[in-house]
């Protein structure tokens, strides 16, 4: 599934076990998990139907910051963010922003290039455990 600027990845697991290992993950890289948020559940409480759909925002200021300092509207892609979602064939996905589209999109030079290296491989191999 390819949608500009998103990375997305199928996962193997059930959408609530696809989150837990994304939450693990995330966890052995110390990373702090700000917020997790369920649009399913969200729709359940006011009487509406929706496949799992969950998002947690996730991040390291030393990462982030690094960005920001070189264009502070990065800050809008920051924290970094990952979906976890059912499509209507049943099929699980994992999907977050690719760094280099929020690096394109912010206007970041050179001063941010190594964390944007890192934000692209430290994601990809978050998602390889989450999903693989």
């Amino acid at each position: 599934m390819a949608q500009e600027g998103l990375v997305s990845i199928a996962s193997r697991y059930s959408a609530a076990e696809t989150m837990e290992r994304l939450l693990a993950a995330l966890q052995k890289r110390d990373l702090t998990v700000f917020a997790r948020i369920d649009h399913a559940a969200g729709a359940a409480a006011v009487g509406m139907p929706l496949r799992p759909t969950e998002v947690v925002l996730f991040g390291n200021p030393k990462g982030g910051t690094v960005l920001m300092q070189d264009q502070q509207r990065a800050g809008i892609d920051l924290p970094l963010k990952a979906l976890v979602w059912q499509d209507a064939d049943g099929k699980v996905w994992l999907g977050y922003n690719a760094p280099d589209w929020i690096a394109a999109r912010a206007g970041l030079g050179e001063k941010s290039a190594g964390a944007v290296a890192a934000m692209t491989k430290a994601l990809a191999a978050i998602a390889g455990e989450a999903t693989k």
